[in-house]
């Protein structure tokens, strides 16, 4: 099997709305700090571009959870591969996400930290596919809305790859 990318959201695109995210974020935890939680391996872009422009005190700390492994489709369970570094008691925390589709996932992680008694918690997406969704979730601050194709770069990969592409493209398959 093959696969081409075709660019989705460019660089440019991708920036400016990150920018547009930061704007809100910073309005609504003026005179706060905040903790933003970004989750492994696929938010590490966004979360660097998200924290540049923040104004407002940022403590970074990183979750690893895996429900895709090396395939295009959730395999259903969730496993935490690395926990938070620092307890959340108290804190307003913001999930850092890079692409929210059943909700599985987040779902589980929501209900983890919410143990943790944060004083507040809001969740940040890059993507959304909202006609994919299984499980209720909020989202605070998103990015882009998307149909439910499998995309990649900027953080997001296929089989750990296309990562490092600039920009979100869209993988076709193709048979060899």
């Amino acid at each position: 099997m093959k696969e081409t990318i075709k660019e989705f959201i460019s660089e440019e695109r991708l920036m400016q709305r990150i920018s547009e995210l930061a704007d809100q974020i910073n309005h609504d935890y003026a005179g706060k700090s905040v903790h933003l939680i970004c989750i492994l391996k696929g938010s590490i872009f966004f979360t660097c571009e998200l924290a540049k422009r923040l104004t407002i005190p940022v403590y970074v700390d990183f979750m690893q959870l895996s429900s895709y492994g090396d395939d295009t489709e959730s395999t259903g369970s969730v496993k935490i591969i690395k926990d938070l570094d620092a307890p959340v008691f108290g804190k307003d925390i913001i999930i850092v996400e890079d692409i929210l589709d059943s909700g599985r996932t987040l779902f589980k992680l929501l209900t983890l930290l919410e143990v943790g008694n944060p004083a507040s918690m809001a969740v940040c997406t890059l993507l959304d596919k909202p006609s994919r969704r299984e499980f209720p979730i909020d989202v605070d601050y998103n990015g882009f809305e998307i149909e439910n194709e499998f995309v990649v770069g900027f953080g997001l990969d296929y089989a750990q790859r296309y990562r490092n592409l600039p920009y979100i493209g869209i993988v076709k398959f193709e048979e060899d």
